[in-house]
């Protein structure tokens, strides 16, 4: 048999290293890899602007493989065109300590751009990319100066445009005219239960993406390498509308027995098959990882890389040159930090006004916005009632890159492309707003931006049964605990104005994760900070806010409950002489992170009568009222009155919470 081209030997070394692996950690998905072989050798190998001695040069095209599953192919394609990844690092794919998870994951693998595997999540990340270079193209590029042109390449497959996060961030693009989006559609007709005609073939994909705004091609055979090639460079030509490629596809191309089965999607092939598809190939069946050198030397992008970097360096330095201004916002801005001056120019507000905590955020972002110029976002249509908009900062759209995004009534698609805002160059704390009983529609972009320790921000309003005639639909009496029960989210629930003033700051400084925002519909008093302890005990999670003496029972709260605690402490104290401490505790996690003798402290361990008061069920709360506490809480769904009412009939009131301490401290003495 005639020895293969140094093309068809690069495209079969991909195949061969993803059965290899697959096959060796008797775990993955095989068949996408194989079939797509002749696409990855394409992009990374072309047209994909990138450098494997340095992944994160700033004007790098981004490449998205929203089919997560499918990560062996990235692997091996990473490797091949010479990333820090080594082949012992393929030979140990879904090991323990391995950095070739079973999906892939920002942070860990060089190359890995986001964090994908849950279907629609890669698609809608990519989207935030392409609005980032977007904003920062209009930012930076002057005439015969751009500093900032790169595009976003995605693998998506059947899953990913099955999920419904990928049509709402399909609409956003198109809407948008995210012409630096490219896009490829794996259309090998197969899921894990069979074949798509069982689920996925009443609507035509391509259209409905064309109807979306979007450019679309077809590609016939993904082995086609010049159709392929025609159809990336016709992408890439259209500058207006976001493109897709369709690509009919063989999933597990050329296994013969396994090819365009439901079987190779999910699971390694088997020895038998694995050889057989080597004979197809016209390789060795024995040999296992190899590779032959001159594939390296082919496929190897680090003349090229380094290149490609080299001459935008250049174009760096002479704009830099030309424009010493926009040079010196351009290294600011990529410190990952605000102008100086942010923190002295954060509001303070005064005691005695009552003010909704989604009121004072408002007044918040209005400050920092000048120290945050690269700091965008937006609400789920809802930016009239949750008050997340940098006032003058313009829409973003088609013809214009503002601040704010009109994210429209797509919950999930907004937390997936913030997320995708967040992991790009130069972009700072992007926001996603919304309900706070709608962050379950976005719960999966949360989990993520938890998981890939993004730096976002949440802002979720209309906390608590103070929705009220909204009725329980709109109630998130559940969210505060599901969501404290998530890893790396901080979840902040300030008591008044100035605690959201600290809670913005907390939210703005935090490294290494996402912080959640949780505001009232409703005004809540602002403390008088000078009977009370400053607002800034809110930066270590829980504090004493206000104690009559040491402390015979202890009220903790949170958010718009903390002044009916506090209230109710004062008429406790004041009643028969109890010693009363009310602690506003606005955040779990941070608590959770102080030194013991600090947590000790504020709630003393010889102290055995805690009551916890929050609109919210009593789930978790034994991990701070301990095993003779008790919760003033809600453990039901709320109801539709006006907020008082409510709060009357399901006892928070001021006669409520002291009336149960009182049984409290009968109860522990």
């Amino acid at each position: 048999m005639p020895k293969p081209d140094i093309t068809q030997q690069s495209i079969d070394a991909i195949r061969t290293l993803a059965m290899d692996a697959v096959q060796q950690a008797n775990a993955g998905h095989p068949g996408t890899a194989m079939a797509l072989a002749p696409l990855a050798y394409l992009i990374y190998t072309k047209h994909l602007r990138h450098n494997p001695a340095d992944p994160n040069w700033p004007d790098r095209d981004r490449f998205v493989l929203s089919a997560g599953h499918a990560c062996v192919l990235q692997y091996a394609a990473l490797h091949l065109t010479g990333y820090d990844l080594p082949l012992e690092q393929l030979e140990r794919f879904r090991q323990w300590g391995s950095i070739t998870p079973g999906h892939p994951e920002h942070g860990l693998t060089p190359g890995i751009e986001t964090t994908t595997g849950p279907l629609g999540q890669g698609f809608a990340n990519g989207v935030g990319f392409a609005l980032a270079e977007r904003f920062l193209a209009e930012r930076y590029n002057r005439p015969h100066h751009a500093v900032v042109d790169h595009r976003v390449y995605a693998i998506c497959s059947d899953g990913d445009m099955m999920e419904g996060v990928s049509n709402e961030a399909a609409s956003i693009a198109g809407q948008n005219g995210l012409g630096k989006l490219v896009y490829f559609y794996d259309d090998n007709r197969i899921t894990i239960d069979g074949t798509t005609s069982v689920s996925f073939t009443a609507e035509d994909r391509g259209d409905r993406l064309a109807a979306q705004g979007w450019h679309v091609q077809h590609v016939a055979d993904a082995n086609d390498l010049a159709a392929l090639d025609a159809a990336i460079e016709a992408a890439k030509a259209e500058t207006e509308r976001p493109s897709m490629i369709v690509v009919r596809s063989h999933i597990a191309y050329p296994a013969p027995h396994a090819m365009d089965t439901a079987k190779a999607h999910g699971a390694p092939l088997g020895a038998d098959e694995v050889a057989a598809a080597k004979v197809a190939m016209g390789l060795d069946p024995e040999k296992r990882f190899d590779v032959p050198s001159e594939v390296y030397q082919h496929m190897s992008q680090l003349d090229r890389g380094a290149a490609l970097q080299g001459e935008w360096g250049f174009r760096m330095e002479a704009w830099g040159a030309a424009f010493p201004d926009a040079r010196a916002d351009w290294d600011q801005v990529h410190s990952g930090r605000p102008r100086d001056g942010w923190i002295e120019a954060l509001p303070e507000f005064p005691a005695g006004e009552d003010v909704a905590t989604r009121d004072a955020g408002k007044s918040v972002m209005q400050a920092l916005k000048p120290f945050t110029p690269t700091m965008i976002g937006g609400s789920a249509d809802l930016v009239e009632s949750t008050k997340t908009e940098f006032v003058g900062g313009g829409l973003f759209s088609a013809t214009h890159a503002g601040r704010n995004i009109a994210f429209g009534i797509r919950e999930h698609a907004m937390g997936s492309i913030v997320n995708g805002i967040s992991l790009h160059d130069g972009m700072l704390k992007p926001y996603g707003a919304t309900f706070f009983v709608f962050s379950d529609y976005m719960r999966p972009a949360v989990r993520l931006s938890a998981l890939g320790h993004y730096p976002v921000i949440w802002a979720w309003t209309h906390d608590s049964i103070g929705v009220g005639e909204d009725g329980p639909t709109h109630q998130p009496v559940e969210h505060l605990m599901s969501l404290r029960a998530m890893p790396n989210l901080w979840v902040v629930r300030p008591c008044d104005a100035n605690e959201t003033t600290v809670a913005w700051k907390v939210a703005i400084e935090r490294e290494g994760g996402p912080v959640a925002l949780a505001l009232s519909r409703q005004k809540l008093p602002t403390l008088d900070r000078s009977e009370v302890a400053p607002a800034a005990g809110l930066e270590k999670g829980a504090y004493t806010l206000w104690e009559s003496g040491p402390p015979d029972v202890i009220l903790i709260a949170t958010g718009s409950e903390v002044s009916l605690a506090l209230e109710a402490g004062r008429k406790l104290s004041a009643g028969n002489g109890t010693a009363v401490r009310v602690v506003s505790m606005p955040c779990w996690e941070l608590f959770e992170a102080q030194p013991q003798g600090y947590r000790d402290e504020v709630l003393p361990p010889d102290v055995k009568a805690r009551l916890s008061v929050e609109a919210g069920v009593s789930f978790g709360w034994e991990r701070w009222v301990g095993a003779e506490g008790d919760s003033v809480a809600v453990d039901r769904f709320g109801a539709s009155a006006p907020a008082g009412t409510i709060y009357e009939k399901l006892g928070f009131t001021v006669d409520d919470v002291v009336a149960r301490a009182a049984a409290l401290l009968e109860r522990v003495a």
